[in-house]
C-alpha cells in the first residue's frame, strides 16, 4: 500500500469501507473523485470494531463482486488487507476515542469505536490520503472520526456524503440482505419514525424527549421492531437536548430478529 501510494500524484482521497457494496458506497467514491485526483478504497472487514456477539463470521464479503463495483467506478487502489496485516501478531494498541465513543452506540457496543478508530487511524497512516469520505448513515462514527483526527492532528480533511435509500425509505446497508423477507417488508418503519420527529419539528416541537417519543411511538407499532435506543442530540457534541432551538441529531438503532439496523436525520429550522 506504501509502494502504490508513493506512485500517485495529486490530491488523494480515501473511502474506507468493510465491503459488501451496495449504492450508498458508490456514492462515496463519487464525492471522494470529485474531491481529488486519486481515489483508494480500502476492503477489510474489522474485527476489532465487533463485540464478541456480534455478527462479524455473518458480515457479507462478496469480495469478487466488491473488486469488480470498485473497477467500474474507476478507483485506483484497491487496498484488501488480512486481518493479520492489519492486526500483527502481538498487536496491543488502540485508539481511545473518549466520552464520544462511549455512548449510545459505543454504550451498547462496548469498544466498537476503540476499533473503528484504530483501524481509520491505521489507514490514514498507510494512505496518507487528503481527504476521507465517510456516510452520514453511520452518524455517531462520522463525529467519533473527525474528533479523532482533530486531536491526533492527522491533517485529513473529513468528507461525508448523504445516505442512500431504498424506494422505501430504508437506509442502504449491506446488513440489509441478512434481513428476513418479513422483517425486510417491515425494516422501513425505522425511516417512518424519523419522518414523524420530523414532522413533529415541522409543528413546532423543540423538546428532544417528546421528539424522541414520537419516534418510539410509530416503532411500538411494528411487532419485529426491537429499539436499543432513540436520541435526540446535539449534532456536534451528540449530547441529548431538552428544550432546543436546534438543530438536532435524531438518531437510533433497531434489531430485527439478529439484524441490527441504524438510521439518523438532523432537525433544522
Amino acid at each position: 500500500m506504501r509502494s502504490a501510494r508513493a506512485a500517485l500524484k495529486g490530491r488523494v482521497s480515501l473511502v474506507p469501507t468493510m465491503g459488501a457494496l451496495h449504492a450508498g458506497h458508490m456514492s462515496l467514491v463519487r464525492l471522494a473523485r470529485a474531491q481529488s485526483d486519486n481515489v483508494v478504497a480500502s476492503l477489510f472487514v474489522n474485527p476489532t470494531q465487533f463485540g464478541p456477539n456480534e455478527d462479524f463470521a455473518l458480515y457479507p464479503r462478496p469480495r469478487g463482486r466488491d473488486l469488480q463495483m470498485f473497477r467500474d467506478a474507476g478507483v485506483d487502489v484497491v487496498y484488501a488487507p488480512l486481518a493479520s496485516e492489519v492486526y500483527p501478531p502481538g498487536d496491543s494498541t488502540r485508539v481511545d476515542p473518549g466520552e464520544m465513543g462511549a455512548i449510545l452506540e459505543g454504550a451498547h457496543r462496548p469498544g466498537h469505536f476503540a476499533g473503528v478508530a484504530t483501524v481509520v487511524t491505521k489507514l490514514f497512516v498507510l494512505v496518507r490520503p487528503d481527504v476521507a469520505v465517510f456516510g452520514e448513515k453511520d452518524a455517531q462514527q462520522v463525529r467519533v472520526i473527525k474528533r479523532v483526527t482533530r486531536d491526533l492532528m492527522h491533517g485529513v480533511e473529513i468528507a461525508v456524503a448523504p445516505t442512500v435509500r431504498e424506494a422505501d425509505g430504508l437506509a442502504l446497508s449491506s446488513r440489509n440482505v441478512l434481513l428476513k423477507p418479513e422483517d425486510r417488508a417491515a425494516a422501513p418503519a425505522i425511516y417512518q419514525s424519523l419522518r414523524a420527529a420530523m414532522d413533529a419539528w415541522q409543528k413546532g416541537e423543540r423538546r428532544g424527549p417528546a421528539i424522541s417519543n414520537a419516534v418510539r411511538t410509530v416503532l411500538s407499532g411494528v411487532p419485529q421492531a426491537e429499539v436499543e435506543y432513540v436520541s435526540a442530540a446535539d449534532p456536534e457534541t451528540l449530547a441529548e437536548v431538552g428544550l432546543t432551538s436546534g438543530p438536532v441529531l435524531v438518531s437510533l438503532a433497531v434489531r430485527f430478529g439478529s439484524v441490527r439496523l441504524i438510521d439518523n436525520v438532523t432537525l433544522t429550522t
